[in-house]
């Protein structure tokens, strides 16, 4: 089982190369917080120095001696409860975050490349102030001032923590479904009654009280989605009294087993305040998925993040596996020597190396956008970075998890036999990663969005102003006198004729056959973040070549990675396309009864 080491250097190069750091600090609501390039790495170093050292040796211990539940109350692994205090005296929950409530007002872009070491270091234990991030997000947007001055500071500086609170067992991706009840009260407060299921750390011993989102029906609400409501119910109310709001149990996982997963009972009278749990309501009466929706976005870029710092970590660990095992001759060699020297090793540490880059390099210059959509002056450009960033949402969370559980597979392979076994820890990240593609949203339901939502709904405009700038950079590269950058451009090249042709077909047939449309929604996925990712790894092929002597190491790596992602990964895209455009009919044609 091998260290954990947050790629700083790498991350740095990214903020700045492509990202757009420097433009991004300049921006006036920014510039007041103090942030600057010197900043971000001053930050990231820190933030590499606590995930290395108070979190990273959590990781394997929590998957040993996960969350257990007695009696309605919850135990994190031990160990837990120490690591969240350092993390909220150090104030990473607040690092992104407005300062009127206590936080440190700094660009996404910087909070990204933090959560991801949060998420390479120990996931189960990042998820737990993933879903507070989202919870103020939430209210940040719907709250009244009444409830974001009560309830912010304390979500802010981490000293109480928030959950989401949508799935029921009959209400799994369709919210339409949901039957929790909000009875009105006199004092205008409500009563809650129902059951929330997988609620990531609905209860814990972390903190010192949970503030539920939770999606729940009036008396009177109309059926569907227009008829739900948000409100709020801590677990503690403001006189100290527990709230009517038990955990059940908790669930026994596949993978990230120290993250709680909960089995929330409303209203069934455990709590001190009589039956039903007292709430609030956020917002008005049947906008609760449309405000929901906003903790659902921020919290889906966030799984895309898990995924980058996934695949990150089970790449760094098969790395230091294939370094020191000693297996065989290489081909032209005359003695075993450690299986790195192993071209077929090399080529699945490769992989790994650049999935996990290419991912992070989109991350990064997405959450770049976001920034840029929240502090430009000019109201257009505002809305066009805004569009743009929530375009790639879909992709982030989709391509980087499914890369996700390619890597850590890839992991596993480059351990042989012995990443079938525990105690290397290969297989604890192929388990982590197999949940990222599933909540918050399945890839099926990330490409469904940016099918409909996100491409048809402007005929293709936003994925072929994407395909502009891929060609922007793909004709720097053609231009160039390396024979290498050359051979990028025509991979790139190659990989924007199916995106335009996949683009086409879906326009073309999406209002007459939304069935051969959406049969090929997860191809469409993956192909955009094909190309998307080697157009950010081509981009930073260019700017490589712009680094100082001093960074020479450093640049040829990044130069043959964004080589091999074109020349290995590129090739997908033809594949895909083809599954896009000609495989409809053959994903439809059996009858539901056949299978």
């Amino acid at each position: 089982m091998s260290d954990y080491h947050a790629p700083v250097r790498d991350m740095m190069f990214v903020l700045e190369h492509l990202a757009g750091l420097d433009t991004i600090c300049a921006l006036p609501v920014y510039a007041q917080a103090g942030a600057d390039v010197e900043t971000a790495a001053a930050v990231l170093d820190e933030c590499a120095r606590f995930t290395t050292e108070a979190l990273a040796p959590l990781n394997w211990p929590g998957d040993r001696e996960p969350a257990s539940w007695d009696q309605g109350a919850v135990r994190t692994t031990p160990g837990f409860g120490a690591a969240y205090r350092q993390f909220t005296e150090g104030g990473w929950q607040g690092l992104q975050h407005p300062p009127q409530y206590g936080g440190q007002g700094l660009p996404k872009a910087i909070g990204a490349a933090c959560n991801e070491m949060l998420n390479s270091s120990n996931l189960s234990f990042a998820l737990c102030p993933l879903l507070t991030d989202g919870a103020i997000e939430a209210l940040l947007t719907a709250g009244s001032e009444q409830q974001k001055a009560h309830y912010l500071p304390r979500l802010v500086s981490g000293e109480w923590t928030g959950t989401m609170n949508l799935t029921e067992p009959q209400a799994g991706s369709d919210l339409s479904l949901v039957r929790t009840r909000a009875v009105p009260q006199p004092d205008g407060s409500y009563r809650l009654f129902g059951q929330k299921i997988f609620i990531t750390y609905g209860e814990h011993d972390m903190a010192g009280n949970i503030v539920h989102l939770v999606l729940a029906r009036l008396p009177d609400a109309p059926p569907g989605v227009k008829g739900i409501s948000l409100f709020i119910a801590p677990k503690f109310l403001d006189d100290g009294r527990r709230n009517d709001v038990w955990c059940a149990s908790i669930e026994h996982k596949l993978g990230i087993k120290a993250s709680p997963t909960a089995v929330l009972l409303y209203g069934d009278d455990h709590g001190e305040v009589g039956p039903g749990a007292v709430a609030e309501m956020v917002g008005q009466p049947g906008r609760g998925l449309e405000f929901m929706f906003i903790m659902m976005n921020a919290a889906r870029y966030a799984v895309g993040l898990q995924g980058v710092g996934l695949a990150e970590r089970a790449y760094q660990q098969a790395a230091a596996y294939a370094r020191q095992r000693v297996q065989s001759r290489p081909p032209g060699g005359r003695e075993s020597a450690a299986i790195v020297h192993h071209p077929d090793v090399r080529r699945m540490l490769m992989g790994m190396r650049a999935l996990a880059e290419g991912s992070r390099a989109l991350a990064l210059y997405a959450a770049g956008l976001h920034d840029l959509g929240i502090g430009e002056d000019d109201a257009a450009r505002r809305a066009e970075h805004t569009a743009a960033y929530e375009f790639l949402v879909p992709i982030v969370k989709g391509f980087s998890t499914e890369a996700s559980i390619e890597a850590a597979s890839l992991g596993v392979q480059v351990h042989g036999g012995m990443g079938f076994i525990e105690e290397t820890g290969a297989a604890q990240h192929y388990r982590d990663a197999r949940i990222l593609t599933i909540y918050e949203g399945t890839t099926a339901i990330q490409a469904n969005d940016l099918v409909g939502r996100k491409t048809l709904r402007d005929s293709g405009a936003l994925a072929l102003d994407f395909a502009a700038r891929v060609r922007a950079t793909q004709e720097r590269l053609a231009g160039h006198d390396a024979a290498a950058a050359r051979a990028m451009a025509a991979a790139l090249g190659e990989s924007l004729q199916a995106l335009h042709q996949a683009v086409g077909f879906l326009v073309r047939v999406g209002a007459e056959q939304p069935a051969a449309a959406y049969a090929g929604s997860v191809p469409y996925l993956m192909l955009c973040g094909y190309v998307l990712c080697g157009w950010q790894m081509a981009r930073a092929w260019l700017a490589a070549g712009d680094l100082p002597a001093e960074q020479a190491d450093f640049a040829r790596a990044k130069r043959i990675t964004a080589e091999y992602f074109c020349a290995h990964l590129l090739p997908r895209c033809s594949g895909l396309r083809d599954a896009i455009v000609a495989g409809a009919d053959s994903v439809m044609a059996l009858p539901a009864d056949a299978f």
